[in-house]
Order: structure tokens, then C-alpha cells, then sequence
């Protein structure tokens, strides 16, 4: 397997073609709010349904994104990331998730065979990554170094404050925006 850390900004086309079910443009700005202390027990609560969804097919388990961070401004979306043997196959996992209330609604199969899925009662994005899928230990290095470093906090804050002032035709095109700041950030933490 071919492994990317980052990658182009999605067309529309790549937006809907990944996306199951109704693909809803935003009617509305991007809402960042303060860093809420509840969002690691929102967080704990929806690991625990996982892993009792999954048993040991839930290899990990992690909090993820800015609402990881403490301190962060975010939007109020629990990002979390589930690692299983292999992401790809779905009838592996997704039937026992779905058993529990989650909701297939991204596969990109071209992209570290990504999943995500959301939640049933708390606005969560899942996102299910194979075993040995690099993207994982990225994403955990990138929250690790802004629970750590004020000046990328902030940085990144700053960037996403600017964007979610713009308007956008779909939340996927936002989280395309900030790709060139998370790579910068990203290669300090691999120089530190």
C-alpha cells in the first residue's frame, strides 16, 4: 500500500462520490466555539460504545482533532479515530457499528481505505483507518504537538478563525483550507 500524508483538495465530484447518503451543501457559516472541558468525557463515552461495539476488533482508539486539544477553539465535533485490522473490510466492523447507533457516510477507498462514520446522539466524525495506515500516527502527532506548543495552537487557532469567517459550499472544502498550515505545523513536530 501506497502511503500519503496529505493530499489534494477534493473536487465536488470526489466530495459526492465518497459521500453515502444525501450530501447537504452548508446553509450556514462554520461554528467554532471556545474549548469545552466536556468534550474528553464525550469522547470517553462514544470510545466505550466502540469498544464494546467492536471487543478486540477495536485495536485502538483515540481522540483526535481540536476538540483533543485543550485550550483550542473547535468546531463542536468530536473527532475520533479507530483503528481495526483492516478498514477495508467492512464486514468486518461496520455491521456491529451500525448495530450501535453509527452511520456509514464516507468511503474513500483511494485515500488509506478511510472510513468515517457518524454518531447516533453526539456529533461525532469516526474515522476508521487499517493497522498499519501512517495517516494514524499523523494525526496523533499533530494533536500531540498543539496540546504541547502554544505558538502552533495559536497559529492554528488564528488560520481557522480566518477560514470559518469564509464561506465554503461544503465542510469538507474548510477542512481542504487548512491543509497547507497542519503540513507546516506538522514538519516542526517531525524536526523537534
Amino acid at each position: 500500500m501506497t502511503e500519503q500524508t496529505s493530499r489534494a483538495p477534493l473536487t465536488d465530484e470526489e466530495i459526492r462520490a465518497a459521500t453515502i447518503g444525501e450530501l447537504a451543501p452548508l446553509d450556514s457559516p462554520i461554528l467554532l466555539t471556545e474549548y469545552d472541558p466536556e468534550w474528553p468525557q464525550l469522547f470517553e463515552r462514544e470510545a466505550d460504545r466502540i469498544r464494546i461495539a467492536l471487543a478486540v476488533r477495536a485495536l485502538q482508539v483515540e481522540h483526535v482533532g481540536s476538540t483533543s486539544v485543550p485550550g483550542l477553539a473547535a468546531k463542536p465535533v468530536i473527532d475520533m479515530v479507530l483503528v481495526v485490522v483492516d478498514s477495508g473490510d467492512e464486514p468486518a466492523y461496520v455491521p456491529d457499528l451500525e448495530a450501535h447507533g453509527y452511520v456509514l457516510r464516507i468511503r474513500e477507498s483511494d485515500w488509506f481505505e478511510h472510513r468515517v462514520f457518524k454518531c447516533p446522539d453526539t456529533n461525532v466524525n469516526l474515522h476508521v483507518f487499517s493497522n498499519d495506515c501512517s495517516e494514524v500516527q499523523v494525526m496523533l502527532d499533530f494533536r500531540d504537538w498543539l496540546r504541547e506548543n502554544d505558538a502552533d495552537r495559536d497559529l492554528y487557532e488564528h488560520v481557522k478563525r480566518d477560514l470559518a469567517a469564509q464561506d465554503w459550499k461544503y465542510v469538507q472544502n474548510y477542512a481542504d483550507a487548512k491543509t497547507a498550515v497542519v503540513e507546516q505545523i506538522n514538519a516542526r513536530a517531525r524536526r523537534s
